[in-house]
């Protein structure tokens, strides 16, 4: 990968005869720096370009009055090329961000979503996005009594390099901290994970999580499934897509031969959803083959859902298991978070 130039220039000696830029590297190295108000990690920046290309322009846009902030670094590109290298969104508004959960997790379906390391507030979003949720001291609390919050979204184009692991992490880390200092959130700084990769895309089974066995999601936010009386003679799986510290998580079991696994295969499928945005979610939906049934809490002063999507013929588990296993799905979910007010819906 090229270097770029790194010197310490003022933004009038790029500039030439008639305002042309003099070198792409020069520029690149200005966008990068001046980029969301200087809040790009450069290295990682430059990580994530691809080889031989250059930065076009950057944007950036605060509304106060919507408590909002977004920002952009554009690549140069063509009608095959995706110019888009980051792009963040930061509401601070609550109907924007109950849209933005609402969008991730859609009504017909519980959308396949990736985790991010444990101590990152967020989860990756069916469309490859970074969601960050913090919590705002600064801002106080809403109309209905609950503590203001900032929602930080950030993606990379799809010709971004990912080859380098860590790099999306420092960018959506630094974007978020930012974010809380221009919109006034005062959020505690988050840090961003070492070597960590990032999927690509959650809807593609090789960007997902890599399902282990029982006996080896024992230490794992999915350790209960090991505990739940699951026959030793079926070669159960356990997609392990939880954070103590993410707005949703998951726990997918799958069971049977590997093309038989995942959605639409034989399993069940529980998940955890945070907020008061998850009220608008109703019970009794379906998923595909999988028949939902839910329970309730109180967690952190607002409501949170467990749900369950499972196949309906799987070998050795009825209908009363089921139940039993979201019963200690939603214990173990409730132990976690200090939650309260545990309700069965079923």
């Amino acid at each position: 990968m090229r270097r770029w130039v790194k010197v310490s220039l003022v933004v009038a000696v790029v500039l030439g005869v008639g305002g042309k830029v003099a070198e792409p590297s020069v520029r690149d190295w200005v966008l990068a720096r001046n980029a969301c108000g200087g809040a790009l990690p450069r290295d990682a920046v430059e990580q994530l370009s691809p080889e031989d290309s250059h930065l076009k322009a950057e944007e950036s846009q605060q509304i106060d009055g919507l408590g909002s902030y977004s920002c952009s670094l554009t690549m140069e590109g063509d009608e095959v090329h995706d110019e888009r290298l980051v792009v963040m969104q930061a509401f601070t508004r609550r109907d924007d961000q109950d849209r933005e959960f609402m969008t991730a997790v859609s009504n017909e379906e519980f959308s396949p979503q990736a985790p991010v390391p444990d101590g990152l507030p967020g989860f990756i979003d069916k469309f490859g996005t970074i969601q960050l949720l913090l919590p705002c001291p600064d801002l106080g609390k809403d109309a209905d009594g609950r503590q203001r919050k900032l929602l930080v979204h950030t993606r990379t184009g799809r010709d971004a390099n990912y080859g380098v692991p860590g790099a999306v992490y420092r960018t959506a880390v630094s974007l978020a901290n930012s974010a809380s200092k221009t919109l006034g959130c005062g959020a505690k700084p988050l840090k961003a994970p070492k070597g960590e990769p990032v999927p690509v895309d959650p809807q593609d089974s090789d960007d997902r999580p890599a399902p282990v066995s029982l006996s080896k999601a024992r230490d794992t936010g999915c350790g209960w499934v090991t505990r739940a009386g699951l026959s030793k003679s079926r070669d159960w799986r356990v997609t392990v897509g939880t954070n103590d510290a993410a707005p949703m998580g998951y726990c997918d079991l799958s069971v049977g031969r590997e093309e038989e696994s995942g959605a639409g295969g034989k399993g069940m499928y529980f998940v955890a959803l945070y907020g008061d945005w998850s009220n608008r979610l109703t019970a009794g939906r379906d998923k595909g083959e999988r028949r939902s049934m839910t329970a309730s809490a109180r967690c952190g002063g607002e409501a949170a859902h467990f749900a369950l999507a499972a196949s309906d013929d799987i070998p050795g588990v009825g209908e009363t298991m089921k139940r039993r296993m979201l019963k200690e799905f939603a214990q173990d979910q409730t132990r976690r978070r200090g939650c309260s007010g545990l309700r069965l819906s079923f």
